[in-house]
Formats: C-alpha cells, sequence, structure tokens
C-alpha cells in the first residue's frame, strides 16, 4: 500500500515489455530485494538492485494496460516504496493498481499554479467527484472540477516542480487509480442482500457526492 507521496524522481535507464531498470538514490535507502516500488503509481516488485538503480519485472498486462509502454530511456518517473506499518499518511489510499490511463488535455501555468486537465476513461470517471482524491503517476491529488470525462487538477509549485509532471506536456498520457472507497461504496450498493439503509440519498445529503 501506498500514500500518494513522491518521494524521488528517478529516470529510466532500460525499459523492456518485461522489465525496467530505473536509475535512483533515496529510494534504495532500506531497500531489498522483493519490495514494493510504485513507478508512476505501478507496483512492481524489486528484483534486483546495485548502488545507483534498481530493477523490477513487468507483467505483459501491467505493460499493456498501464502507461508504462510510452516511457523511453531517460524518461523520469515518480518513485514511492511501501508504506510501513508505522507510517503516516500524507496523501490517501493508493493501492498501486492502476484503472487506466488518461490523456493530458492541458497543463498550463497559472500564476504560481499550475492547472492540469485531463480525459478519463468513463469506466474511471464514474468514480470521481469534485474535491475527491485521484492518483495520478503515482501522486495523490485533489480534484478541483469534473465537467464530463474531463476533471481538473490545480497542481501547487512544489507537486510540480518534484514530480515528472514538469516534464509532461499534452497529449502525454498518464496512470490513473481511483480512490478505492468510492469502489467499495459502489460494491456495497450493489449487493442484492444491502441492509444497510445506505443509498444515493443517504450519501447525497451527508456530503459524500
Amino acid at each position: 500500500m501506498f500514500t500518494g507521496i513522491t518521494e524521488e524522481k528517478g529516470k529510466i535507464q532500460t525499459i523492456r515489455n518485461n522489465f525496467v531498470i530505473i536509475e535512483c538514490l533515496k529510494i534504495l535507502d532500506k531497500c531489498k530485494i522483493g519490495d514494493s516500488i510504485a513507478v508512476n503509481g505501478v507496483c512492481l516488485t524489486v528484483t534486483e538492485i546495485g548502488k545507483s538503480f534498481f530493477k523490477a519485472d513487468i507483467s505483459p498486462e501491467t505493460f499493456n494496460v498501464t502507461a508504462l509502454k510510452y516511457l523511453k530511456t531517460g524518461d523520469s518517473v515518480n518513485l514511492e516504496r511501501a508504506m510501513p506499518a508505522n507510517g503516516r499518511f500524507g496523501g490517501h489510499i493508493v493501492s498501486g493498481h492502476i484503472d487506466g490511463t488518461a490523456r493530458i488535455i492541458t497543463i498550463l501555468k497559472n500564476n504560481d499554479f499550475y492547472d492540469l486537465e485531463i480525459e478519463l476513461n468513463p469506466s474511471e470517471s464514474r468514480y470521481v467527484i469534485r474535491k475527491g482524491s485521484i492518483t495520478i503517476n503515482g501522486i495523490s491529488l485533489t480534484v478541483a472540477n469534473v465537467e464530463g470525462e474531463r476533471i481538473k487538477i490545480v497542481l501547487i509549485p512544489h507537486t510540480y516542480e518534484n514530480t515528472n509532471f514538469s516534464n509532461l506536456k499534452t497529449g502525454d498520457y498518464v496512470n490513473i487509480e481511483v480512490d478505492i472507497v468510492a469502489k467499495y461504496i459502489e460494491k456495497f450498493l450493489s449487493t442484492s442482500d444491502n441492509k444497510s439503509g445506505i443509498n444515493m440519498d443517504f450519501l447525497e445529503e451527508n456530503g459524500f457526492c
């Protein structure tokens, strides 16, 4: 499990459809074979560690359904180690299991901040609400506005400068993980034996949607 707070920007040394080698430094502290690291939000298992790199295998499913397939040598990636049991949440619950990819519509500077607009697939946008949480390239973010399948995020300067958002441009694809709590709520409400009394009216009345 992760929190969506990037610890370091790594650099792709080598990437194939079945493994990736990433140059990094900070993320290697106390890292060992078998550990989980989120790479642009994708949970990968460390299979080899060097002085300034780690290697992780990529399954065909993971490569095909995430934006990892668009990466190339020299590209920067957001890295986060799995959260320790005694750790603190800085973002929200992030599983590292990507729901899909989204295309960047715009990423523009607005005074000291940056406006990011992306277009989701309907299968992901159904779980996104204004002021709710979403994970984009492994980063926990708050949704500023929703219009159909398009959502707007306002990036603070720290997030922009310390993640690979500073390297992205219009047309690039990013990894998306929607708030897992929203998916659980949908599951609970859809069960035929749901006797909890929780329904859409209840959620709207109590500010959940």
